[in-house]
């Protein structure tokens, strides 16, 4: 298979899933019990107030007409418009966009923290197995995954930003306020990444090309990070690729603890208020970089095991 049609399916498949997403998100916003006009309107407005707004949000129309107006609203690019004042309002697109690249920025800063301090540490957890430096990587790991992350967040706050003072804190800008943040994103990362590079390295250093790499006095390090690790990233980069998705939900209680914008902060607003535009347009913008990354991800296994790339 060629890797155009390779792309054309897993694009194909992918717009499946997307409108597999939009339709569920759609069925459950209107299954949600309650009247979205008194969120948004309150209980002062009078009835040409609520029925213009209900005209905006498409409520007067039947449920698949307002499906197809949403589906309309992706294909122009807009995500529909936010109420009750359409002309003078920015669209759902634009507020999204205007958030989204803090929370990216902050979901890649996390993932390059749990990759940077992953693989060393399931390298080293790897070749020392049952040793003093296996049990603390597997401890590490264990508090990453036990740890939740607004209490992990909550702490890094009240150290490094109350107590020493030494890093940003919530509110603050810069490239230094996204320290804190990244980090309490990149923990829980990093112990499912390293527990991962460990398994797989193990089985790697069983293969019989590493013992003959060793057996024609390589260096141990030639042998394990350019003839082992190389091979044992496949699994690992799977997981990374799957928990990218995981980042930008993490990313939503970070967002929170440290009083970030992004798509969180923007996706609870809307929920709350039962903004149904807004709620439909981010998790479809979350949906799309799902599956993005999903492809990159099988992009990258030809590059790193050229046996999967012939095939």
């Amino acid at each position: 298979m060629s890797l155009g049609s390779f792309l054309l399916r897993r694009l194909a498949s992918g717009a499946l899933a997307i409108l597999g997403v939009t339709v569920l998100v759609f069925a459950f916003l209107h299954l949600v019990p309650g009247d979205p006009i008194d969120h948004l309107a309150g209980g002062e407005a009078t009835p040409e107030q609520r029925a213009k707004l209900e005209h905006c949000l498409g409520l007067d129309r039947s449920a698949p007409a307002q499906l197809v107006t949403f589906l309309g609203h992706v294909v122009d690019g807009t995500l529909g418009h936010q109420c009750p004042d359409p002309e003078h309002k920015p669209s759902v697109a634009a507020r999204i966009f205007a958030v989204m690249p803090h929370t990216l920025a902050l979901a890649l800063a996390g993932m390059l923290v749990g990759i940077v301090l992953a693989l060393p540490l399931g390298v080293l957890a790897a070749v020392h197995k049952h040793t003093w430096i296996d049990t603390l990587a597997s401890i590490a790991a264990l508090s990453g995954i036990a740890v939740p992350m607004m209490l992990f967040a909550s702490v890094l706050v009240l150290v490094f930003f109350a107590e020493l003072g030494w890093l940003p804190g919530p509110t603050e800008t810069g490239a230094t306020a996204l320290i804190l943040p990244a980090i309490a994103v990149g923990m829980h990362l990093m112990a499912m990444l390293s527990r991962m590079t460990r398994s797989s390295m193990l089985e790697v250093l069983r293969e019989d090309y590493v013992r003959t790499a060793r057996a024609k006095g390589l260096p141990e390090r030639t042998v394990l990070f350019r003839h082992a690790l190389r091979n044992a990233l496949l699994p690992v980069i799977t997981v990374a690729g799957m928990q990218f998705g995981s980042l930008l939900t993490g990313a939503i209680i970070v967002e929170k603890v440290f009083a970030r914008p992004g798509l969180g902060t923007t996706l609870l607003e809307a929920i709350s208020e039962r903004d149904y535009p807004v709620v439909q347009g981010t998790v479809f913008v979350i949906a799309v970089i799902y599956v993005l990354v999903n492809i990159a991800v099988d992009l990258t296994y030809g590059l790193i095991d050229p046996r999967i790339r012939v095939a």
